[in-house]
């Protein structure tokens, strides 16, 4: 038994510097500069990510569970919390950017005390303070994925397009025709059980009622979505949603985000700078009011989530994880008898659901270890800055 606690611990450790690395490598090729500013009030500057994600381990786990432990600096409550009201008050999310001090340099300096102050904790700490540390190093690979789109917006908005790395993360193109793989319907099991680590939105298991389906073989492709648009597809009420057509209208949206018209045929941006569209690789950038006019316009339809899951691990569909998030047209509710968590961390998932739809899969930026068939990712239905791509559907 001791020997088994020690693996768990030392497994444990393992995740937590893994992760508190990463991050370090991530935010590594960044200016203070890059580092601070704010693109838009969906986006959070990295340093905030880095420091968000320091706060969690701090507010939740050291202060709590580690007697004697002294909070780095006690201003940084206000300026690093998220939303959590249990927590206590919080700078207002679209000020992030007004956060030139403290600088990238004192951030760094308080995820090297709060990292040092858990590795030397986390053996003693209890079991109940271990899944939090658990939870927060899954919290911050979501801060991770973050950190690179929110980066890749902030970079897109400025004239000289940079580049955040040569080598970065970007949708693999597959060069399979499309096709469709029929599921038979009746009943199904969704949701996580078992061991392993998921989100509380995840849970708990249970069956759903299926009818006949089909799930396209790939994603769309941006070849696909050259053609919709060429149809006149951003120009045709009747394919979109009443709210979706009165989004495009307000934003002046003619294409995915990042897209341009060059001379000689579209570009993107993307984290190595300004490319060319690859037509064959997946369209990404859309949100779900585009998602679900492109398979209108495709005679199609956009998943249900219980559709994607219980397809999800079928050989015979490319592209379910690791390349674009994908829109289903669920939206992001309570499972049958989910219950969430007692305390702040009670906050994380179920207070959002009200208003936005899931997406399945897992994107080109989404860290290693952090995909499985039953997470349940979740925006409104007009964000598109996330690695969002499209997987159609259809009646049998």
């Amino acid at each position: 038994m001791a020997s088994k606690t020690v693996s768990v611990h030392a497994a444990l450790r393992r995740l937590f510097s893994d992760t508190r690395q990463h991050s370090l490598d991530l935010a590594a090729p960044l200016s203070d500069a890059d580092a601070s500013a704010q693109s838009m009030p969906d986006a959070s500057p990295a340093k905030w990510h880095l420091a968000h994600t320091t706060w969690f381990f701090e507010t939740f786990v050291l202060t709590p569970h580690v007697p004697g432990y002294r909070v780095f600096d006690p201003a940084y409550g206000f300026l690093f919390n998220s939303y959590y009201e249990a927590a206590g008050p919080r700078l207002r999310r679209d000020r992030r950017g007004m956060l030139t001090r403290p600088a990238l340099t004192e951030i760094l300096a308080w995820r090297a005390h709060v990292d040092a102050a858990l590795d030397r904790a986390i053996d003693e700490l209890p079991e109940t303070a271990r899944a939090l540390v658990t939870l927060g190093c899954h919290h911050e690979q979501q801060h991770q994925e973050l950190l690179l789109t929110d980066i890749l917006h902030l970079f897109s908005e400025n004239p000289v397009a940079p580049v955040y790395a040569k080598i970065a993360p970007f949708p693999a193109a597959d060069a399979d025709a499309h096709d469709w793989l029929a599921h038979p319907g009746g009943i199904v099991s969704i949701g996580h059980a078992g061991d392993g680590f998921a989100f509380d939105c995840e849970t708990p298991r249970h069956p759903e009622l299926l009818q006949t389906f089909a799930l396209g073989s790939r994603l769309v492709t941006n070849a696909e979505w050259a053609a919709f648009i060429d149809d006149g597809g951003y120009r045709t009420p009747t394919l979109w949603l009443s709210d979706g057509w009165a989004w495009a209208e307000q934003n002046d949206v003619t294409a995915p985000l990042y897209w341009r018209r060059e001379d000689d045929g579209w570009s993107t941006m993307t984290l190595a700078g300004r490319q060319p569209v690859d037509p064959a690789a997946p369209t990404t950038h859309v949100s779900y009011f585009e998602a679900d006019a492109f398979a209108r316009w495709a005679g199609a339809r956009l998943p249900r989530e219980a559709e994607w899951e219980a397809m999800a691990e079928n050989a015979a569909l490319s592209q379910m994880f690791g390349t674009c998030w994908q829109w289903t047209q669920s939206a992001y509710a309570a499972y049958p008898g989910f219950r969430p968590a007692a305390g702040a961390v009670g906050e994380y998932n179920g207070k959002f659901m009200c208003g936005q739809f899931v997406l399945r899969g897992a994107s080109c930026a989404t860290p290693e270890g952090h995909t499985r068939p039953t997470y349940r990712n979740f925006f409104y239905p007009h964000q598109r800055w996330q690695f969002t791509g499209v997987r159609l559907a259809k009646d049998i």
